[in-house]
C-alpha cells in the first residue's frame, strides 16, 4: 500500500509535468539531417517540440533497456544453469531418499534356529 502511494506521488508530478512542457512547447521545430546545412534543409521535418523531447526519452529508455539487458545475459545464463543444477541435485536427493527408506525398512524376520541361536554380542 505504502509503495502504491509513494509511486503516485512521483507519477502525478511528473505526469503534470509532461502536460505543462507539451501545452508550453507546441511550436514546430524543423528537424534536419542535412549535414551540410544547405538552404532549405534537404532533409527536413517540422515537429512540435514537446514531440521530439519525448521521443527522444523514449528512444533512451528502449536503448538503455536493451543494453542492460545485453549486459546482463551473462547472468541470467549463469541462473538458467545454476536452477538446473539444482533441480538435478533435488533428483538425486530424492533417489537417493527413497533408496534409503527401503533400505531401512525392516525385511522378512528370520525365524530359523540358527538366528535365534546366535546372537550378536553387540545386539541387545
Amino acid at each position: 500500500m505504502l509503495r502504491k502511494i509513494v509511486t503516485a506521488l512521483i507519477l502525478i508530478p511528473v505526469a503534470l509535468l509532461i502536460v505543462v512542457f507539451a501545452v508550453a512547447n507546441r511550436a514546430p521545430v524543423t528537424i534536419s539531417l542535412d549535414p551540410f546545412v544547405g538552404e532549405p534543409p534537404m532533409f527536413s521535418v517540422a515537429v512540435p517540440l514537446f514531440l521530439l523531447t519525448l521521443v527522444v526519452l523514449i528512444l533512451g529508455v528502449i536503448v538503455g533497456g536493451i543494453s542492460a539487458w545485453m549486459r546482463q545475459s551473462r547472468w541470467r545464463r549463469r541462473s538458467r544453469r545454476l536452477a538446473a543444477e539444482l533441480k538435478a541435485s533435488r533428483a538425486e536427493s530424492e533417489a537417493l531418499r527413497r533408496q534409503l527408506e527401503a533400505a531401512a525398512t525392516p525385511a522378512q524376520p528370520q525365524t530359523s534356529i540358527a538366528t535365534i541361536a546366535y546372537r550378536h554380542p553387540s545386539a541387545a
